[in-house]
């Protein structure tokens, strides 16, 4: 199955881990975001993990490359619509793959 942010990123996005290894990240990408995005629902909270680009000066905003933060399902359980809005919270911040494989590998759902 090909994931979602393949097409709407380009097939050269580079994520620096492999979702296959996290079943329980969710694909929530579109291409007009401004990075490629996965959501997954830990202890009844649903959080959004961020993928920016690798090199600093392609993001179109300023940050880390990899960002954890609370969202809300603003659809059903159903069919899920996960939304980051104005009131989430950063929950996990870092710039290097092995520290995010790190904090995927702890997290128990």
């Amino acid at each position: 199955m090909m994931q979602q942010h393949l097409p709407a990123f380009d097939t050269q996005f580079s994520l620096g881990f492999s979702p296959h290894n996290y079943p329980f990240l969710i694909d929530n990408s579109y291409a007009n975001d401004t990075c490629v995005s996965f959501y997954f629902k830990q202890a009844g909270q649903y959080n959004i993990l961020w993928v920016d680009h690798e090199q600093p000066s392609e993001r179109e905003i300023a940050g880390a490359r990899y960002t954890i933060e609370s969202a809300t399902n603003e659809g059903t359980d159903e069919y899920p619509e996960i939304y980051a809005g104005s009131e989430a919270v950063s929950l996990f911040e870092c710039e290097k793959p092995e520290h995010l494989i790190a904090y995927l590998n702890q997290i128990s759902l």
